[in-house]
């Protein structure tokens, strides 16, 4: 309801402008045109000012009602998103600062400096000093912000610590196959012309690499371990995907025919999420951020944040995916087949 009553007074606002423009038609036509004018600058000036004041109240407004309901007002939920979050509010601070002293200097100098007889504007047609402020400082600025920006993109996407869990996950029209190495740790490898998802194998994994027969493919839903790196070895099967993780401040894009990779610390199980959130439906999400086709919107994955001991008893229910389909081999000998927790 209250939404309601803000669109309507915001069309009522621009009704009364409407009118006021409408009526200094007809006092210009009454007055003449040197009045007319006058006027207007005096009502225009008065107009910049009511805007200046009630987009300054919009502003406060939108971020009082808004902000509690998004993520960013729980802060991030992996250690390196701590990190982005840290520049974003720098980023935040410095645009705003620099966003309403020009915006208010803008609509008060329209009114103080409006149209009078006798006045006359202040005029220079050049001035170095003037030049160089405005061109070097917002440069240094921008370039301390892309330089830390840049080291931050260095360090998720580089190597990732040496106990990170390494974890697969791969896009197509309209969803996500998630695949975690076994005993050995070791993803077996794939190659695209094998894939053959009504025989068992969507993801074209070569069943005579032996490091495929302890492999487990799950579809939609990630399981990672609270504390303890993951790192996202990134495919796609069709067109370009990008695998966005709001909660952890990360995303990467699925490039066909070019692995990528990411890697993030969660520091908060999804219970833990729930609870601080207050909304016990919290789940971690899994989103498309690139426009893949008309099922776009569908393209939704959740990741599961547990401690070590849960992702292990989850582990263990798992069968390899070598020895669920149909187009493996003869199964392999017993110690290999066994599914193992990564610890």
């Amino acid at each position: 309801m209250s939404n309601f009553f803000l669109i309507v007074i915001i069309i009522l606002i621009f009704l009364v402008i409407f009118q006021i423009s409408k009526a200094s038609e007809y006092v210009s036509l009454l007055k003449g045109e040197e009045k007319s004018r006058n006027q207007n600058n005096r009502v225009n000036g008065f107009l910049m000012v009511a805007f200046l004041i009630l987009g300054l109240i919009g502003v406060w407004y939108c971020n009082k009602l808004y902000y509690p309901n998004n993520l960013f007002s729980y802060g991030a939920a992996s250690t390196e998103g701590k990190e982005i979050d840290k520049m974003m509010w720098w980023t935040i601070w410095i645009t705003g600062i620099v966003f309403f002293i020009t915006q208010i200097l803008l609509f008060w100098f329209s009114f103080k400096y409006q149209y009078k007889e006798k006045r006359k504007a202040l005029y220079f047609a050049h001035d170095n000093r003037l030049e160089f402020l405005w061109t070097s400082i917002p440069a240094i600025v921008l370039t301390v912000l892309v330089v830390f920006g840049l080291k931050a993109w260095f360090k998720f996407t580089g190597d990732a610590p040496k106990n990170a869990q390494v974890i697969e996950i791969t896009g197509h029209q309209f969803g996500w196959e998630i695949r975690y190495p076994g005993k050995d740790k070791i993803l077996g490898r794939k190659d695209y012309k094998m894939t053959d998802p009504a025989n068992g194998n969507p993801l074209g994994v070569d069943w005579k690499d032996a490091a495929s027969h302890d492999d487990i493919h799950v579809p939609t839903t990630m399981h990672v371990v609270v504390n303890k790196p993951v790192k996202l070895v990134i495919n796609s099967q069709d067109v370009i995907h990008d695998v966005g993780l709001p909660a952890f401040r990360m995303k990467m894009d699925a490039v066909p025919g070019t692995p990528t990779t990411l890697w993030f610390t969660p520091i908060y199980t999804t219970k833990q999420m729930q609870e601080k959130t207050g909304n016990p439906d919290f789940v971690y999400e899994i989103a498309c951020d690139q426009m893949c086709g008309k099922g776009h919107f569908t393209m939704r994955g959740v990741i599961v944040v547990e401690t070590q001991r849960e992702f292990n008893d989850w582990m263990i229910k798992q069968r390899p995916e070598y020895l669920k389909s149909k187009a493996g081999m003869p199964a392999a000998p017993a110690d290999s087949t066994k599914t193992m927790a990564i610890k």
